[in-house]
């Protein structure tokens, strides 16, 4: 996630906590910029400013929290969006940042922990950044689930080496046709699973938990939305965005299936976090160093030859 300082803390001198946690519930619960500022009588670029500063600061309390985590089964995806402009719209001189964005995201199957994500173009650089930030926060060798995007082959194999087993599940769909069904995926036919390494458990090669968690995350940020006009103008907010909604959902909000939260099923926390103490958490925690891993890591050389990544 790229950081950028807070502007001179104009935002924290203004707006009481009590304020704060009211536009970080909004947030939360999928209202756009414009919507939370109806709602609120807050000025919208106070409110992309609070945005910025809060999901900054639960970047930090992610990457400082979620260690150590044992996760037997491990599910990945990319989720789509775009920023500013869609990138078949996108001029020759447009900043790199416009046109398609993507958001890896691992999710432990067991505990439904959001484990790790990246906003990012859907390249091979970005799979690799994103699989060693995963191995990072884990324990052991999981058993790793992921759709057919292909530089995930060689980024697992370099971020665990053989502490790894790794299965494919791509699912077949039935083509509908017609402009009713343009924005609808047509029914799944069959589920097409291949190991890729280790041993993995056929029976638990899914990517249905992870794409459950996708429609978590177009429900809980407007700008995932579909066919809306809040999309994300820039990176920085869009990456903001997805940070206060992963340490939402992590910490705050309790799973309908656990009882409890993800982070109190893995063991990181011991209560349900009010929205209030995400939010005071948030905006004190400095950007702490991560704690090693709680066993060594053995692994093996990395795999040199070029990656064509997806767009």
């Amino acid at each position: 996630m790229t950081h950028r300082a807070t502007e001179s803390n104009t935002v924290m001198n203004v707006l009481p906590l009590s304020d704060r946690v009211r536009l970080a519930s909004l947030l939360v619960e999928g209202n756009s910029l414009r919507s939370t500022s109806r709602l609120s009588s807050v000025h919208r670029d106070t409110i992309s400013r609070f945005l910025c500063t809060v999901g900054d600061g639960c970047y930090r309390l992610h990457h400082g929290l979620v260690h150590n985590v044992r996760s037997h089964f491990v599910q990945l995806d990319e989720i789509w969006t775009f920023v500013h402009t869609k990138e078949r719209r996108k001029k020759a001189d447009d900043p790199d940042e416009f046109g398609d964005q993507y958001t890896f995201v691992a999710i432990n199957a067991n505990s439904k922990l959001v484990l790790s994500y990246l906003v990012g173009k859907r390249t091979a650089s970005n799979a690799v950044a994103f699989a060693e930030d995963l191995r990072s926060r884990i324990l052991g060798a999981p058993q790793v689930s992921t759709d057919g995007f292909p530089a995930y082959r060689d980024a697992l194999e370099q971020a665990f080496g053989a502490e790894i087993h790794h299965g494919v599940a791509i699912k077949l769909y039935e083509d509908e046709g017609g402009a009713e069904h343009r924005y609808a995926p047509g029914r799944v036919t069959g589920v097409s699973k291949t190991r890729v390494s280790g041993e993995p458990n056929e029976a638990e090669i899914s990517t249905s938990y992870i794409e459950r968690q996708n429609l978590t995350m177009r429900q809980g940020m407007r700008r995932f939305t579909r066919l809306t006009n809040a999309f994300s103008k820039n990176v920085v907010c869009l990456q903001a965005a997805v940070a206060l909604h992963f340490a939402y959902y992590n910490f705050c909000r309790v799973h309908m299936t656990l009882r409890v939260t993800p982070a109190m099923q893995s063991g990181l926390a011991n209560h349900v976090w009010t929205l209030e103490e995400l939010v005071e958490r948030a905006l004190v925690t400095p950007m702490i160093e991560a704690p090693p891993p709680a066993v060594a890591v053995v692994r093996r050389a990395p795999v040199l030859r070029l990656i064509q990544g997806g767009g």
